[in-house]
């Protein structure tokens, strides 16, 4: 009888975590000394406000670069389709979200066209690591590669 309880209540307990994608919602905070930023140039957003439903995620990312504040808003949908909303200088930035097996790390790939004809690649990794948001950054483009770790607090 024990063992039919026990296998009840774990059966119970998997499904219940089957299909719940994170949810990343919230305002997060950089933490600057638990990131890896890069010296010269860093794309770090001081802050972040997602808000993600059951179809899709609304990034507000607040960066500082060089001395300019700059807003990044982004709609993206959670289904894996391309995705598409402005980029550098009115450019059309175009991305799309994979989810990891489990659904626990989300990756979004971002592609903006550059005013040299090439373009910039993004790949960023959204995942929870305890209690804080760790989103590792990598972009690929003419002028050089940049990769960064930003880990943010809850606000």
């Amino acid at each position: 009888m024990k063992k039919i309880l026990y296998f009840l209540a774990f059966t119970l307990i998997s499904l219940t975590s089957v299909g719940k994608i994170v949810d990343f919602s919230g305002t997060w905070n950089l933490n600057k000394p638990k990131s890896t930023l890069n010296d010269q140039f860093s794309m770090a957003p001081s802050q972040m406000i997602l808000m993600q439903t059951a179809d899709s995620l609304n990034l507000e990312k607040y960066v500082n670069i060089q001395g300019q504040d700059i807003t990044i808003k982004d709609k993206l949908t959670l289904d894996g389709k391309e995705c598409i909303n402005v980029g550098w200088e009115g450019s059309k930035k175009k991305s799309n979200i994979v989810w990891s097996a489990d659904e626990m790390l989300m990756t979004v790939t971002s592609k903006i066209p550059l005013q040299d004809g090439s373009d910039l690649d993004i790949i960023e990794t959204y995942q929870m690591e305890g209690d804080q948001l760790k989103i590792v950054s990598s972009s690929t483009a003419s002028f050089g590669n940049f990769r960064e770790t930003y880990l943010f607090d809850k606000q």
